[in-house]
Formats: C-alpha cells, sequence, structure tokens
C-alpha cells in the first residue's frame, strides 16, 4: 500500500478541461510542488471524458482518460466510520471501497464520522437547509468543485449533523464530473 501515489480527476469535453485552477491548487497542496496540469492533458476527443492524473512528489506519473457516463444516484445508506482519513486525494481508496461495500441495495453512501456528516465514496456533498446550501465544515475530502463554490460564496460550511441531514429539503452531490448535482428525491436508509 503506497500512500504516497495520488490523483486528480478532472473533467474534459469538447476539447475543453474544466477546473483546472482547483485541480492545480489541490496537487500543490498534496505535493508542495506547482505543477502545471495543463501541460499534461491534450483530450483526444470531443466526448465527455473522465481524465485521471496520477501523481507523486517526483511529479506526473500517468495521464488517462476514460468516456465518462453519469451514474444514478437516489438512495444512500448511512455508513459510520470514525477512524477514515482520506484528507489527500490518495490513489489508494481501500478504506473507501470497503465501507461503500456496505450500501446494501442503495446506489451510494454517505460517510458519517464522529457524529457528523462528512462525504459519500466519490463526492463533497451539500444539504438545503434553513434556505441555504451548507456543506461540510470537516469533509473526508476538499474537494475541487467543493472548494470553487465556496469561494463563489455559493456553498456555507458548517457542522452537519444527521438530524439535519433526515430534515433538508434537497442534497446536491459534487466533484469534478457532475459539478453541482441537486438531488430532490432521494432516500436514506
Amino acid at each position: 500500500m503506497n500512500n504516497n501515489i495520488f490523483f486528480e480527476t478532472i473533467k474534459c469535453e469538447d476539447y475543453e478541461v474544466f477546473n483546472l485552477e482547483f485541480h492545480n491548487k489541490r496537487v500543490a497542496n498534496t505535493i508542495a510542488m506547482n505543477l502545471n496540469l495543463q501541460e499534461y492533458i491534450y483530450p483526444a476527443s470531443n466526448e465527455c471524458l473522465r481524465c485521471k492524473v496520477v501523481y507523486d512528489e517526483s511529479g506526473i506519473l500517468e495521464v488517462n482518460y476514460f468516456p465518462y457516463k453519469k451514474r444514478e444516484i437516489n438512495r444512500f445508506k448511512l455508513v459510520f466510520c470514525d477512524d477514515i482519513n482520506y484528507s489527500k486525494k490518495y490513489l489508494d481508496r481501500e478504506k473507501l471501497d470497503k465501507l461503500f461495500m456496505q450500501k446494501d441495495s442503495c446506489d451510494e453512501i454517505m460517510i458519517i464520522k464522529n457524529g457528523l456528516l462528512t462525504d459519500t465514496s466519490i463526492a463533497n456533498i451539500a444539504i438545503y437547509y434553513d434556505g441555504h446550501w451548507i456543506t461540510p465544515k470537516i469533509p473526508l475530502l476538499e474537494g475541487t468543485t467543493r472548494a470553487r463554490l465556496l469561494e463563489e460564496k455559493f456553498l456555507i460550511e458548517k457542522d452537519i449533523s444527521v438530524e439535519m441531514l433526515q430534515n433538508c429539503e434537497k442534497i446536491a452531490l459534487m466533484n469534478a464530473m457532475i459539478d453541482f448535482d441537486i438531488k430532490k428525491d432521494f432516500l436514506l436508509k
């Protein structure tokens, strides 16, 4: 298990690379080195692609492209785990994958750590509560879309209890590929 290898998932569509400024910032924060990811990313088609950039402290290790098809996610299983740490986008996702296996008949999990909502296995989360979009103050991973929406003051950081989650009007998932995906009809188990 190598915890010193990281990756970025970057959306490419119609030859455009999305949210690059925030991906560059996260790489710089992760390895304390500035890499201009634009120098490594050359989408080969105009279709929606998931670009996976694998890197470590020595630089870029590989860049791969995969056709992207969005998963339908509407049913969530609450999974409780107080010892998970995914503060950097590690290539090794073994702990997250083990938690995801607990989803039963649901589409995705919501990870509760120390009594508070953190993230899903693939996305940051926000809830619409008391007239505002709020996102966990302590997510598992500080995602690039989340960072952009916080900077734009669209989101507010706040601790989110399970009770708040159960009483929110709607939720939204956010990551590099889906941007801010609102779920009005969702099920929590």
